[in-house]
């Protein structure tokens, strides 16, 4: 049988490869050559296939939607292979996998079959309200603001993609039309009161466990939450941390003995120093024996028991806390203390614990920049998640100001009700305000003592009990 057929007077050829027993199809429509599998071993089936296939096109062209430039998919895929390659290394597994479910779920099936040029402005808001009216209609909770954002990040990413190859010649503009200046919300975190009832309550379960195998546990994530508060690293951060990557030092500018913490993690390699709260933690957790629950057999005799195993130190390569944040006895410990959920409403994590530390340095004063750097992140992102929600970083000398005229003004009032009273002096302060601003921000804060008494990071520090 001859492997290639010409059908309709030549517009379609109909062919099979050595190495396929399918038949398939090729024509010339909208000045381009299209090809196509008809899926069929049999040439009568693969005839008639091929020809709906070719009449498809040709009616596609007359009603003006042939798509005749790479689509959305092809773009995808282009997208995905070289991703995947080229960040190796630099994005974590989870974050590309989350690119790949994106397109599959959502994207590829709303966007897929669609020539670059028709990914405009008008279709990716079109995407949006399908979003939303598609789980409205399953009775599902619809995507959340957050969500859309990071599908219509990925698609971005897809036609970058696309403008590299000469795909494309320019990027559409993607932002919402609606709804730009999201609402700001405080992320959850501990006040100082709520943070000392946290270690309070973890440093009893670890002075009393449910069973004394747990104690190591209990122990370990006691200091957990102090190194935590005391240092602000991310979970992860801490996760990756190894005992060689701290040092005890005597800090220069203070005096003070502190961690200095060599970090990897998210922003790849930086540094941290902590407060003098983390050194008593640390110290703990480097000489704390490792673990030996379940690294013998259980002993079955009485008379001749197990003889137990030698006593052994973290070595320098060993991990800080080699169980990770134990999510399971955290959250138990967060029950106990009934501190789950902020007044919002919001649950509480092992990220709360760095919102903790960067909201409670803010409250002592300290500069802005200098978190940031330490935090490995950015003075705006403070201030649009932390600062603007800290009373203390308002400075009411600042904000109380006054023009000439109504400083006048105000005298002039001020001198009338002294005169109707006999008491009032004009200008006089009220004996409040004789405070320091400083002492008076302690107060607000919920600090005791004397400003000498307030020494930074003292918010985090274990306090005994």
């Amino acid at each position: 049988m001859d492997n290639h057929l010409t059908l309709l007077g030549g517009k379609l050829q109909l062919y099979r490869r050595g190495n396929s027993r399918f038949w398939q199809c090729s024509a010339s429509v909208g000045a381009k050559q299209w090809r196509a599998t008809t899926k069929q071993e049999n040439v009568n089936l693969a005839t008639k296939v091929a020809q709906d296939w070719y009449l498809g096109l040709c009616g596609k062209e007359a009603a003006g939607t042939l798509v005749t430039e790479k689509t959305v998919q092809d773009a995808a895929e282009k997208f995905t292979r070289e991703y995947e390659v080229i960040t190796e290394g630099e994005r974590s597994p989870k974050w590309v996998q989350g690119h790949q479910i994106r397109l599959r779920l959502h994207l590829l099936p709303f966007f897929g079959k669609m020539g670059l040029s028709e990914v405009t402005p008008g279709t990716v808001q079109d995407y949006r309200v399908h979003r939303i009216e598609t789980a409205t209609k399953a009775k599902a909770k619809p995507p959340a603001r957050s969500t859309l954002h990071d599908e219509v990040v990925t698609l971005r990413l897809v036609l970058k993609a696309a403008i590299r190859h000469g795909w494309l010649t320019h990027l559409p503009d993607l932002s919402p039309p609606y709804k730009t200046q999201g609402k700001i919300v405080h992320r959850p975190w501990f006040s100082p009161e709520e943070y000392k009832q946290l270690y309070t309550a973890s440093r009893d379960w670890a002075r009393n466990p449910p069973q004394p195998q747990y104690r190591w546990n209990a122990e370990q994530m006691h200091d957990y939450i102090l190194f935590m508060g005391n240092t602000g690293l991310r979970p992860d951060e801490v996760g990756n941390l190894q005992h060689r990557d701290v040092s005890i030092v005597t800090d220069h500018a203070t005096g003070q003995t502190i961690l200095e913490i060599e970090v990897r993690g998210k922003r790849g390699v930086g540094f941290c120093k902590s407060t003098p709260g983390a050194v008593r933690p640390y110290e703990r957790l480097l000489n704390r024996p490792k673990p030996t629950r379940g690294k013998q057999k259980r002993s079955r005799s009485v008379k001749n028991p197990n003889q137990p195993l030698p006593v052994e130190l973290p070595e320098p390569t060993d991990k800080v806390f080699p169980q990770g944040g134990q999510l399971k006895l955290f959250n138990r410990i967060l029950a106990k203390a009934k501190l789950k959920a902020d007044r919002d409403g919001k649950p509480r994590t092992a990220y709360s614990l760095r919102h903790t530390y960067i909201c409670l340095r803010l409250m002592e004063g300290a500069d802005i920049y200098q978190i940031a750097k330490n935090c490995r992140t950015s003075v705006e992102m403070i201030e649009k998640h932390y600062a603007a929600h800290i009373k203390n970083t308002l400075d009411a000398a600042a904000i109380n100001v006054m023009r000439p005229k109504a400083a006048k003004a105000a005298e002039k009032i001020a001198k009338s009700l002294g005169n109707g009273n006999g008491k009032a002096k004009a200008g006089g302060k009220p004996k409040d305000a004789e405070k320091s601003p400083r002492r008076h921000a302690a107060g607000e804060a919920g600090l005791h003592g004397a400003d000498a008494d307030w020494a930074p990071g003292s918010l985090t520090a274990e306090s005994n009990g």
